[in-house]
């Protein structure tokens, strides 16, 4: 059942485990030219700082700060050619002491960051070596702190929401509501889907919002159902994910008389995390984004194989963070690490699939859309493998 976490910081870390966004006020963000980067001999080892939650009092920011320095070397291990000096600093998930950090790494010789992973952290690290003339690569995906020398290479709502409303769109779906909690990241999503259902060709039939409690929840179920009977919508979009108000919407809704044969149902965030969640009979047959499977599988398998468990769920993006620096300095540039070279348009590969970075600060990544049938995961439209093709 849904309940409303007690403590900000407790939310930030659940919501960083299941792969949704990790949103706090965003700081200040320092603007600087498109070149702003360091000169390297790419014959030399490259100093690569990754920046990781070590130290912080949640236990669960241990293991991911482990997982994601298991991730880069295993991407190190694979570039072959590249030899990369990595430089493992922990922040304590804390923005002060990533500043602090940030600062020691580029001190240290660091000529590109990888993390931090919380928003908060990864701003005020971008922020503290701007002057420095050194990138960030964060692995948060809140577009918020994007900008300037700081990079969000976590999957955005932009990213999923764009891709579902135009797929949804494709399949006739696109008359839509959405229905989102009244929190920052709800609404923060709610916009998200907005503009990607308006940009798809797709019609915006109502939004609705609903207080972030159980009884708000169920107080908001008849308004929403009304809606979608009276604004003759074929779909509803959810911001909610699996921890949160999902699991009830999906249940009341057609308690509700909400025919979801004819009312597609259709979520920003993961609906397969935890795995115990494709389970849930509200979210059988809905549709939802992931990364490629079949690359993110493969890398699943390889970090098993050395390190004897399951990786993070979000271990990947320093893999995929590793893997771009790896191929900029492979091309024997010595303005490789520059933000010129970063945002090249042909993107990078990495192990959730296709991705680039924008000269915002943003990304944009290749994804599926995937289905649950009988408590199976299944893609119904596959993640491109290139730029310009069908998926973006």
């Amino acid at each position: 059942m849904f309940a409303v976490l007690s403590s900000a910081r407790k939310s930030l870390g659940k919501i960083a485990i299941v792969m949704s966004l990790i949103w706090l006020a965003a700081c200040d963000t320092v603007p600087i030219g498109a070149n702003t980067g360091p000169r390297i001999n790419t014959n030399n080892p490259v100093p690569v700082a990754l920046l990781v939650p070590r130290g912080s009092a949640n236990q669960g920011d241990a293991v991911l700060a482990q997982s994601l320095e298991n991730a880069a070397r295993l991407a190190i291990a694979d570039l072959g050619g590249v030899d990369i000096d990595l430089r493992v600093y922990g922040t304590g998930g804390q923005a002060g002491l990533a500043a602090q950090v940030a600062q020691q790494a580029v001190d240290d010789g660091a000529k590109i960051i990888l993390g931090p992973v919380f928003a908060e952290a990864a701003n005020a690290a971008g922020v503290a070596v701007a002057n420095r003339n050194v990138n960030v690569l964060s692995f948060s995906n809140n577009t918020e702190i994007a900008g300037g020398n700081v990079f969000v290479l976590g999957n955005t709502f932009q990213n999923s929401a764009g891709r579902l409303a135009s797929y949804a769109v494709r399949q006739g779906k696109g008359r839509i509501v959405v229905v989102h909690g009244q929190d920052i990241s709800e609404t923060i999503g709610r916009d998200a889907v907005v503009n990607a259902v308006r940009s798809s060709g797709g019609t915006v039939a109502g939004v609705r919002g609903f207080e972030m409690s159980q009884n708000g929840v169920i107080n908001a179920i008849p308004g929403i159902a009304s809606e979608v009977r009276s604004s003759g919508a074929n779909a509803v979009f959810f911001t909610s994910g699996t921890d949160g108000a999902l699991p009830l919407l999906t249940q009341l809704l057609p308690e509700n008389g909400i025919d979801t044969g004819t009312a597609q149902f259709i979520g920003l965030r993961r609906w397969d995390i935890p795995a115990s969640a494709i389970s849930l009979p509200g979210v059988q047959n809905g549709w939802f984004a992931v990364p490629d499977p079949a690359l993110n599988a493969r890398f699943r398998e390889r970090y098993s194989a050395a390190y004897g468990g399951a990786p993070h769920p979000i271990a990947g993006l320093a893999y995929d963070g590793i893997a771009a620096i790896g191929a900029l300095v492979k091309a024997g540039n010595s303005e490789a690490l520059t933000a010129s070279a970063l945002t090249q348009g042909s993107g990078f590969v990495g192990v959730n699939g296709v991705f680039r970075l924008r000269g915002d600060g943003t990304n944009q990544r290749g994804l599926a859309v995937a289905t649950i049938r009988d408590n199976q995961v299944i893609v119904i439209d596959p993640a491109p493998r290139s730029f310009g093709g069908a998926g973006f």
